[in-house]
């Protein structure tokens, strides 16, 4: 392959991951989740804090496909970050559930009068236990 070639996949490889990112970024802004953990925590003044932690996780997390390196952790530390990461993305599906008011609109279509809250956590068990069997059933992740 030419030096040109390569230049050219490169740039246009580059350029794909900033339109993508910041469609990533724009969309996790627009849903509001930030503002309403902050609210809902009562740390306000940390939200540029947030912010900027969303944004260097988004750069770490892509350098991990690019860069081969190894952080010495234990499992606990995965562990526990991984349970931040669950956590996260609870969140945002949440979050973006309350905008497009999925939820009302279940509830009023499934006609679901009281309970909401077992139901709730029917969902985030079904999630648990999804992720459980993904992880730990052969066949499916490898």
């Amino acid at each position: 392959m030419k030096l040109l070639e390569k230049l050219i996949l490169i740039m246009l490889g580059f350029s794909s991951g900033i339109v993508i990112s910041g469609a990533v970024f724009a969309f996790i802004a627009t849903v509001g989740i930030v503002e309403r953990l902050a609210n809902k925590t009562d740390t306000q003044k940390f939200i540029y804090l947030y912010e900027e932690a969303i944004i260097f996780g988004g750069i770490f997390g892509t350098s991990t496909n690019l860069i081969n390196y190894y952080l010495p952790t234990s499992k606990i530390f995965v562990g526990i970050l991984s349970f931040c990461i669950g956590i996260f993305y609870g969140c945002l599906a949440m979050s973006l559930a309350e905008i497009l008011n999925v939820i009302p609109i279940l509830i009023r279509r499934a006609k679901i009068e009281s309970g909401l809250k077992y139901f709730i956590f029917a969902i985030a068990l079904g999630k648990l236990f999804g992720s459980l069997v993904y992880y730990f059933v052969s066949g499916f992740y490898e």
